[in-house]
């Protein structure tokens, strides 16, 4: 009789431990799928703000300059990632409608050079991602 007592409370300590250690795993797999789902959307926010940077340049060299500039550039991608992008222009001789951050460029070739800022936001996840890229170019 106290035999099968002594099996009973050991069968049962060994299925409280099983059950702690696949508690454990499924909290450490939850843990696990959300941090990877958060690197990807981080590097999809790196990327997309390379790629909208690269839109701002084509924007800008589409874009008649003589008479306005291309101030702010917004756009939301794949109803998770909100882009906006400002541009600050450095030259002399640019149109008064232009974000100027510098005009007493003494080199010709400075001329024209545009600043991009670009933010990225990713609200697809319980917490936001943001990613902001600034860049220097001559369009």
């Amino acid at each position: 009789m106290k035999r099968s007592g002594f099996s009973l409370l050991l069968a049962i300590i060994v299925m409280i431990t099983i059950a702690t250690l696949m508690a454990l795993m499924i909290s450490l797999t939850s843990t696990t799928v959300k941090q990877t789902t958060d690197i990807y959307a981080s590097e999809q926010t790196k990327l997309l703000a390379k790629s909208a940077t690269e839109l701002a340049l084509l924007a800008i060299s589409g874009h008649e300059n003589n008479t306005s500039c291309i101030n702010n550039i917004n756009f939301t991608f794949e109803n998770n990632y909100e882009v906006n992008m400002t541009l600050y222009y450095i030259g002399k001789g640019l149109p008064s409608s232009c974000q100027e951050l510098n005009n007493t460029i003494s080199t010709p070739e400075s001329n024209g050079t545009v600043i991009i800022d670009t933010y990225v936001e990713y609200n697809g996840s319980s917490e936001p991602i943001r990613y902001h890229r600034r860049t220097l170019q001559k369009p």
